[in-house]
């Protein structure tokens, strides 16, 4: 069977030391103007340190319409570019690979922070119709930021295609209720996504590792989407370029809603062709949750909420006595293991993980 330490190879040639990624979690930590803080550099630089093969960003938004929440990562201007390169070269020098999350917020972007009317596939309370110049402007932007990625010298990227944002939002049968050539069946539904997908690829080339998050079946703000029709999108990205697909699961032990006989890596994972890599997520704690979902069809896993409170979770997973710390845990605990005082306050909102 594969090992966690193995090494993860992409079909780009590009490698990770081994399987283990930290996923992009939100964290509220950057500058107001989207620029990377040193508490967001070092929280990233720590993981590396820690061992993770592959270290992902947060959610860094595309156009200033789509920032999430205040202090969110940006990638929508040449001005960040300074701060990124300081960050991919010192992840570099820890051995890690380098990716960043391409974001937009769709419906959901924080009308409070910049300035601007929220649009989506349809329109809503408070959020407008995207016209045809939406679209073609946020292809664009989309491209733009994955070169400006290429330039700061992150090694690939990953389209937040999951949890409820914009590309959901497309993808949704019952958010997106266009009748034009964005919405109605799965291939128009799918159309903005794997136009991104096509952009992006033919503006970063062949070398530069791309792939997508999605969420398999409905969770929290991921409505209106069907185990099926997300196999079929992550078949049709794979065609488009897509180097790998990341399987967002919340809670990665459980079978899927549609067919609560079987799990969803083995369905993804048939469905897809063997260079185009999985990478899953999910409430995964131990070495023995991990290595079930490589047996499963996994290729690597991507670490989110236990990467918090084992920042070396990589390197310890060998110690066969070794058993991860898990929450409560308290807001001192957080600050030294490596989140910027804000990143701590926030993660008061997740129930249960701080004493």
């Amino acid at each position: 069977m594969t090992s966690l330490l193995e090494p993860l190879v992409f079909r780009t040639g590009l490698a990770s030391r081994n399987r283990i990624a930290l996923a992009p979690m939100t964290n509220k930590q950057s500058h107001d103007d989207g620029t990377i803080s040193n508490d967001e550099h070092d929280w990233l630089v720590s993981r590396a340190a820690g061992g993770f093969g592959v270290v992902m960003t947060c959610a860094a938004h595309v156009a200033k319409d789509g920032q999430g929440w205040p202090g969110e990562l940006g990638v929508f201007d040449d001005s960040h570019l300074p701060g990124l390169e300081t960050l991919t070269h010192a992840l570099r020098g820890h051995g890690a690979m380098s990716m960043i999350q391409l974001f937009h917020g769709g419906m959901r972007a924080d009308t409070s922070v910049n300035g601007a009317i929220p649009w989506s596939a349809s329109e809503g309370d408070g959020f407008r119709a995207a016209t045809e110049e939406d679209y073609e402007r946020i292809v664009r932007q989309f491209a733009e930021a994955a070169e400006r990625a290429r330039k700061a010298g992150f090694d690939g990227i990953e389209l937040h295609g999951a949890h409820g944002y914009l590309l959901t939002q497309h993808l949704s049968t019952t958010q997106n209720r266009r009748t034009d050539r964005w919405g109605g069946s799965l291939e128009n539904r799918a159309r903005l996504v794997r136009d991104l997908m096509r952009a992006v690829r033919a503006k970063v080339g062949n070398a530069f590792t791309v792939g997508v998050r999605l969420s398999p079946e409905d969770f929290g703000n991921a409505v209106g989407l069907d185990l099926d029709e997300s196999v079929q999108t992550a078949r049709w990205l794979a065609d488009d370029g897509a180097d790998f697909i990341h399987v967002s699961l919340w809670r990665s032990h459980e079978t899927t809603k549609k067919r609560p006989d079987q799990h969803a890596l083995p369905i993804f994972r048939a469905a897809l062709p063997s260079d185009v890599k999985i990478l899953v997520a999910g409430a995964i704690w131990t070495r023995d949750e991990a290595e079930r979902l490589l047996a499963l069809g996994a290729d690597g896993v991507a670490l989110g909420r236990s990467a918090i409170v084992n920042p070396d979770w990589p390197m310890r997973i060998a110690e066969t006595a070794w058993d991860p710390k898990r929450p409560p845990v308290t807001i001192e605990e957080l600050r030294a293991r490596g989140l910027g005082p804000r990143f701590a306050e926030y993660m008061r909102g997740w129930k249960g993980f701080v004493a």
